[in-house]
This record gives structure tokens, C-alpha cells and sequence, in this order.
């Protein structure tokens, strides 16, 4: 009973000097970005113009109180102003910016067919690659990833969100209207000092709202698991659910509905929640508490998909997988960028997956032999096995990192000083740290020799431009070739130049032979995608010949001087 009036107190005092600084932060936040969209609606939606510069009044006032109000309970109103604010901020963004990427494209394309009674798995859609701004994924095998890859939520929410027009409008509006659901239930879930810090990370900065006008599924699963990852080490407290557990449950079914990512978290949480009931309830206890959420995630999951494992079973299964089975080329910040640009290629980029793999399940053996001390991390432990994989997208990381504030905030490792942590009884005797390490150091070298083997791997194919020709001033339209395959594999491999972080189409195989024997040489002539190449024309830009072999999977790059190509500088 004495809950309330020390509340009410608390929110007449005067507010502490870190909430004012975390108000004012998520306050800077909201310039950024800000500017480019005044800019782009001045010239032609003087509407928007005018909402963003009434944006910019509200964060300047705002940015003047947080420093100067007196009561806690004024600090508060001005965190609400902050949300409203960036919530404006974005959909003005979105107004202006709504035709979105592949992914947009892609799940609006699907909800099209769902309506219509047609597949949405396993069928290509390669005309939605031909408008400007939609980026193809290219595959080691040579060719394109046109289907729909990602389970079937977010097209199944895109569907009210159709009649509002072609491309990827209906998929990025259905997608922001989850981030800024998703901001304003962290933003009431967090404690009220807090609750600028949510806003900060899922509306300011402009990150997660450009990740939603792009139409990324993997928002929707992120704010299906705000709720969860909210006080988590709660979860199923006394070997109990309850409706908010058998809500939390559901929300992380329907999580692993929207997306791939929130499947690589959820083993860390159902480790970590059995963990604690177990410290806390016995192990039967919590394997029963366990087992009932899985099985509701389970269930939701299920009925989610139920439509579309009855009508196309195979290509459902297929499509929901892809993402783990498509063989993309390489991409990212990651670790590999040793082969992309240091070392030229390697002979053996099957490790990185090998080594990913493997670094995911020696961090969730390690997170359950120490949760005592990891348990905080369990939002954040899952994402460093990325680091290893062939698509080290820097996405992975940002778009869930709101899960990592809210696990700072309602996990902290107090909450963990009595979880259950597995003991053998050769990890307990008075040899216990060295046996500790031991642990550590045996559960990591695999990953860590896989890894080794794919960054020390060689380019298998050795490659020298003879002849160029121009199809214009600034376009290359074909290559002649003189390709050696230094190792033991005949290859057959898959031609692109690339002049930036990214990969290009491949370049047509227009004579020569398509598959290189072992140690030997040959000639081939590429011809360029889409009637010619564009060539850079500022003078430092690097440009790179590469050849992708999909069996073995294989990467050879060779730096290309612009008097190869015919080019001053």
C-alpha cells in the first residue's frame, strides 16, 4: 500500500542528473537524419516541411527544459514530448521515403500472392529487381536469389497495408508502423527514468527507421521479443506462467514467425530462464516451465505457418531455410573481409560457415556453464558468431541491439546470483580454475581452427585482363581473360568486376570454356551484364576481377589496373 505515495514522491522530487543527460541524448538523437529529410520535402511536400521544422522546435525546447525543470514528474512529460517527437520525425521519413529495398519488394510481392491464392514459396519474381534502388543477392553459383526467403509473418501484416500502392510501399508501412508500436511499448515497459533510452535506440539516429522503410522482417521479430527480453529473468518466476508468461511465450513463437534472427536468441533465453528456475524452483521444476514455453512458441509458430505447410509443404520448407541454405556471396564486416580484400580469396570459404556454426554453439555451452556472469548478455552473445559467418552484415548486430538495452536495464547480473550453473565434477576440485580455462579453451578451438583454415585459404584461380573493349567512353562491354587454376579441383567459376564494398551482376560467359581442369590454363571473354560495365571515374577507386566457384565454394580476386582497361591514371 505504501507503493504509490513513495512513487508520487519520487516524481515531486527533482529528477537525477543522469536522466536529465539521457533525456537530452535521446533529444540529440533526433537531428540526425533530420536535416537530409527537410531538405527532401522543402522541394516538393512543403506539408512535411513544415511538421519536421515544428520537430526541430520540439527538440530545441525540449533540449532547453530537460536541463532546467525542477520535479521528476516534469522530466517525464518532457520523455513523452521526446516520442512523439521522433514518432513524427518518422513518419515523415517514411512518407517521403516509403518504396523501399529487395526485402520490401519481396514480402509485398508475397502478401500479393497470398491474397490472390497463389505460392508465395519457391516462386521467382525477377522483375521486381529491375527498379532502381533494389539490390540483387547474388549466390556463389553464379546466378540470383529472387524468391521469398523469411517465414511468413511480415507478409501476412503487410496485407491490410496493399491498397497503398505499388513496390515496397505497403511492406516498409506495415514495417514502421511495428518499430514505432514496438518504441512505445519499450518505452512503457522500461522503468520511467529509462524510458528516453528507448526512444533513442528504436527511433533516434535514423538506424532502425531506415532498417523499417526498407522493409526489414527482422523488425517485426524484434519487437515481438521486446516483451520478452522485459525483466526476462522473471520469467516464469515460482515454476509459474501465468497469462503474461503464456503472452511472453506466444510473442517468441510469433518472433521466430517474422524472421531467422530471433531463432539464434531464443536458446540463449530458454537456457538462461531454465538456468534461473532451476536455482530457484529444482530441476524438474524448471524443465517443466521450459518445456511449457517452447511448447507455446512452438504452437504459435506452427499455426502461424499452418497455412502454408498444407498448401506447398516443400518450397515453404525450402523458403523459410534459405537464408541458411542460399549460398550468398560474401558480404560484410566481418571476418571476412581478410578474403574479400586483404588476402585476395581463399580456397576454402566453407570454413567460415564451419567456424560460425561452431563459435554459436561453443557461446550458448559457455553462457550455460557460466550464466552467473554471462546471463546479461544473452541478447547480445548470439550476434558474435556473425562475425565469423560468409554475411557479416553489420544489420545483424543494430537492428536487435534495442534488446541489448532492455536487457541492461531489467537483467541486471544480480538477478543471476543464484542460478543454477552445471558443474561436473571435474570443473568443482581444487584444480577448478585450470579446468575452468581448460573448458573455455576446448570449447572455442574449433571455431577458431575453422576460422584459421578459411582466412589462410588461397585464391584458387590466378587471372590476367589481355584485352578490354569499350562499348562506349565509360562503359566496358566485354573482357578477354586469361584464367589459371592453380589447384587440384576443376572449377567453374563466375565473373564479376566490383568497384566498391558491394558485389555487381555476373559478366556472360560469351566464349571459352565454362569449367577450368586442374593446373591448367585457359582463355575466356566475358561479355558485361546489362549491355556494359560503368567505369569509375575518379582515379583511386579500386576495381577488382573476382570469380566465385560454388563446388568448391572458392573465391579468387585479382586487383585490376585501370591501363588494363584502357584508363588514364
Amino acid at each position: 500500500m505504501s507503493a504509490v505515495p513513495v512513487a508520487r514522491a519520487t516524481l515531486h522530487e527533482p529528477p537525477a542528473q543522469w536522466h536529465r543527460v539521457l533525456t537530452l541524448l535521446a533529444d540529440v538523437s533526433l537531428f540526425i537524419g533530420t536535416r537530409a529529410v527537410w531538405t527532401q520535402a522543402a522541394t516538393h511536400k512543403l506539408v512535411l516541411a513544415a511538421a519536421i521544422s515544428v520537430c526541430y522546435a520540439s527538440i530545441l525546447v525540449t533540449g532547453v527544459l530537460a536541463l532546467t525543470v525542477r520535479r521528476a514528474r516534469s522530466l517525464a512529460r518532457l520523455d513523452l514530448v521526446v516520442l512523439v517527437t521522433a514518432i513524427v520525425l518518422a513518419l515523415c521519413a517514411w512518407a517521403l521515403n516509403h518504396a523501399g529495398g529487395d526485402e520490401a519488394v519481396l514480402t509485398t510481392q508475397a502478401a500479393k500472392e497470398l491474397v490472390n491464392g497463389h505460392m508465395v514459396y519457391g516462386q521467382p519474381w525477377p522483375w521486381l529487381f529491375h527498379t532502381k534502388g533494389v539490390a540483387l543477392t547474388p549466390t556463389i553459383d553464379g546466378g540470383y536469389d529472387f524468391t521469398y526467403g523469411y517465414p511468413p509473418l511480415a507478409p501476412l501484416l503487410t496485407v491490410p497495408f496493399l491498397a497503398l500502392g505499388h513496390g515496397g510501399a505497403p511492406a516498409t508501412a506495415a514495417v514502421t508502423v511495428v518499430l514505432i508500436v514496438g518504441a512505445v511499448m519499450l518505452w512503457r515497459l522500461l522503468p520511467t527514468p529509462w524510458r528516453s533510452a528507448a526512444t533513442m535506440v528504436c527511433l533516434g539516429f535514423g538506424f532502425l527507421p531506415m532498417y523499417a522503410r526498407q522493409g526489414y522482417p527482422a523488425i517485426v521479430g524484434l519487437v515481438l521479443l521486446v516483451p520478452v527480453v522485459v525483466g526476462w529473468p522473471r520469467f516464469g518466476a515460482g515454476g509459474r506462467l501465468g497469462p503474461g508468461g503464456i503472452a511472453r511465450a506466444v510473442c517468441i513463437g510469433a518472433a521466430c514467425a517474422a524472421q531467422q534472427l530471433p531463432w539464434f536468441v531464443t536458446p540463449f533465453l530458454l537456457a538462461g530462464i531454465y538456468a534461473l528456475r532451476r536455482g530457484e524452483v529444482g530441476g524438474r521444476a524448471a524443465a517443466r516451465v521450459v518445456l511449457r514455453i517452447a511448447g507455446i512458441a512452438v504452437v504459435t509458430w506452427l499455426l502461424i505457418n499452418a497455412y502454408f505447410i498444407v498448401s506447398e509443404p516443400g518450397p515453404w520448407l525450402e523458403g523459410v531455410a534459405l537464408p541458411l541454405t542460399q549460398g550468398a556471396v560474401l558480404h560484410g564486416q566481418g571476418l571476412v573481409d581478410i578474403s574479400l580484400y586483404f588476402t585476395h580469396g581463399s580456397d576454402r570459404l566453407d570454413w567460415y560457415g564451419h567456424a560460425s556454426a561452431l563459435l554459436a554453439a561453443a557461446l550458448l555451452v559457455l553462457f550455460v556453464l557460466f550464466v552467473r556472469r554471462l546471463g546479461p548478455a544473452a541478447t547480445v552473445l548470439p550476434w558474435c558468431a556473425f562475425y565469423l559467418a560468409t554475411r557479416s552484415q553489420d544489420g545483424y548486430y543494430l537492428m536487435y541491439t534495442p534488446l541489448w538495452l532492455t536487457a541492461a536495464i531489467t537483467a541486471p547480473l544480480t538477478e543471476f546470483r543464484n542460478a543454477w550453473q552445471p558443474r561436473p565434477r571435474w570443473l568443482t576440485g581444487p584444480r577448478r580454475r585450470p579446468a575452468l580455462v581448460a573448458a573455455v579453451v576446448l570449447l572455442i578451438t574449433p571455431a577458431l581452427v575453422s576460422a584459421t583454415l578459411a582466412v589462410t585459404g588461397g585464391p584458387p584461380l590466378r587471372m590476367d585482363i589481355t584485352a578490354a573493349r569499350h562499348g562506349s567512353a565509360r562503359t566496358l562491354s566485354t573482357l578477354t581473360v586469361k584464367v589459371t587454376n592453380a589447384g587440384s579441383t576443376a572449377l567453374t567459376p563466375h565473373y564479376m568486376l566490383t568497384t566498391g564494398q558491394g558485389m555487381s551482376r555476373y559478366w556472360t560467359l560469351a566464349h571459352g570454356p565454362a569449367t577450368i581442369p586442374a593446373h591448367t590454363t585457359a582463355t575466356v571473354e566475358l561479355r558485361a551484364p546489362k549491355g556494359g560495365f560503368p567505369l569509375p571515374t575518379k582515379k583511386y577507386t579500386h576495381i577488382r576481377l573476382r570469380a566465385f566457384t560454388a563446388t568448391p565454394q572458392t573465391l579468387s580476386t585479382e586487383d585490376v589496373r585501370r591501363a588494363e582497361l584502357g584508363l588514364k591514371g
